[in-house]
């Protein structure tokens, strides 16, 4: 049975900034093509880029902190939400990806998805 995972995409700043505009097509041509395999092989269930905006907020005591995110570290640009039957296959799905091929800092977090609580027996919603 397949299992969920969590690939998340990651650059250091716009690691797409130096692109021509041709070579940056070309990038979004090859996640159309990486989408329409997963689809295909009923491995997706969801992607999407992140905008490089936004904030990062915590508590420190009865304080909120709101940071607007700084999109000159590395940042996460985006995620494939799949299926896989294993950690192995989902790591090689990820290796797949186009970002590699265009952007030197790119780095991909594979995690499996937990499903539900073992001591409740809660599902988590899809």
């Amino acid at each position: 049975m397949a299992k969920e995972f969590m690939l998340y995409i990651r650059n250091v700043g716009d690691g797409k900034a130096s692109l021509s505009k041709d070579d940056h097509l070309n990038f979004v041509k090859q996640c159309e093509v990486y989408i329409g395999k997963l689809k295909a092989a009923n491995k997706l269930i969801a992607a999407q880029p992140i905008l490089r905006e936004g904030f990062t907020i915590h508590k420190s005591g009865n304080k909120w902190n709101i940071d607007p995110v700084d999109a000159t570290k590395q940042i996460q640009v985006g995620y494939y939400h799949i299926l896989a039957d294993d950690i192995d296959e989902a790591v090689a799905i990820a290796k797949e990806n186009p970002e590699f091929a265009y952007v030197s800092t790119a780095s991909i977090e594979v995690r499996p998805v937990k499903m539900k609580e073992e001591q409740t027996n809660f599902v988590y919603p899809k």
